[in-house]
């Protein structure tokens, strides 16, 4: 399932905790918590960086417009996507991607090829949305919805990515002087770039070569959230993004830290996503939902927490 050192859990070690968890009666928080303190054991990764993300709402057309002329990509047929730690034991939990030429696995086109036409013509386009910024912080986010001209509205989920290394685009305003570091948040870069303009936008948004790749996910409700890494939707305050290199996919994590209005926030989510933002033994981003308020939940949600990973006891919890 993923993880390394003392978070290497596997799914057989999983299994009878699973097995018991499905039997529990809904609602029954007493015997919730009876059962994870015997069945699991707190394990503390440090006081690491909690970040919010959500599913945003974008407004698209399925035919490109002089309006909607941002284009959502499906994944290419000849992306591969490499598990490096199926070569390397150290390499356990990394991935990238390219492409094949003579033999040899080459990078893919980076952000900049990609916004200068290099799927252009191929029929790539999922959906066409009218700002190329909401667009950029869909794919940091990974997942979103698109609201069609006829009412209708499009789930969209990840579907890959060209293997190129994610940058933060803040960082590039702090070293130009543009923000404070403490004032870094998605609501400033966003404010940045409109008063910068397209132009300037655009190149700002070039610096992060990673670009990701989408699916159209029709039977997904309204009502449920976006599909995390491990293929089940994600549920709102109770998701979270992890390193699967540092801990695996599947495990609770107690989350002990402050949200964007200052209060206290001490929550147990479940490992069921990552991000290619997300490295480290004490790094969490925590799903917010969908929407405007969940949007600015997770632009602003950036400080110190302490993070424990719950992993199975070895006894089995007997």
């Amino acid at each position: 399932m993923g993880g390394r050192g003392m978070l290497a859990v596997t799914a057989g070690q999983l299994a009878p905790a699973c097995a018991e968890a499905a039997t529990l009666p809904a609602g029954d928080d007493a015997a919730a918590r009876a059962f994870l303190e015997r069945r699991f054991r707190p394990v503390a990764v440090g006081q690491g960086t909690l970040t919010g993300y959500f599913e945003p709402e974008l407004r698209g057309s399925p035919t490109r417009t002089s309006r909607f002329a941002t284009p959502l990509h499906a994944r290419p047929p000849e992306l591969v996507e490499v598990d490096l730690g199926s070569f390397a034991a150290d390499l356990r939990g990394r991935r990238t991607a390219g492409q094949v030429r003579d033999g040899r696995l080459v990078p893919f086109p980076d952000r900049a090829a990609i916004a200068a036409g290099a799927l252009a013509g191929r029929g790539l386009e999922l959906v066409w949305v009218d700002d190329p910024v909401d667009a950029f912080f869909l794919h940091i986010q990974g997942s979103g919805r698109v609201a069609l001209p006829d009412g209708r509205v499009l789930r969209v989920g990840y579907a890959g990515q060209n293997g190129h290394p994610y940058y933060a685009v803040g960082r590039a305003l702090v070293e130009r002087g543009a923000l404070a570091r403490e004032a870094v948040s998605m609501q400033a870069i966003r404010a940045w770039m409109a008063e910068a303009g397209p132009a300037e936008a655009a190149e700002l948004m070039a610096r992060n070569p990673s670009y990701v790749f989408f699916r159209i996910l029709p039977d997904l409700p309204a009502e449920a959230g976006p599909v995390g890494t491990l293929g089940a939707p994600l549920t709102p305050g109770r998701s979270v993004a992890v390193d699967r290199t540092e801990t695996a996919l599947g495990l609770p994590v107690w989350i002990g830290g402050r949200d964007p209005a200052g209060g206290a926030l001490r929550r147990l989510a479940v490992a069921q996503d990552t991000g290619g933002a997300i490295r480290g033994p004490a790094r969490a981003d925590l799903f917010t939902g969908w929407g405007a308020g969940a949007g600015e939940q997770a632009g602003r949600m950036r400080d110190a927490a302490a993070l424990f990973v719950l992993v199975p006891r070895e006894d089995g919890g007997r």
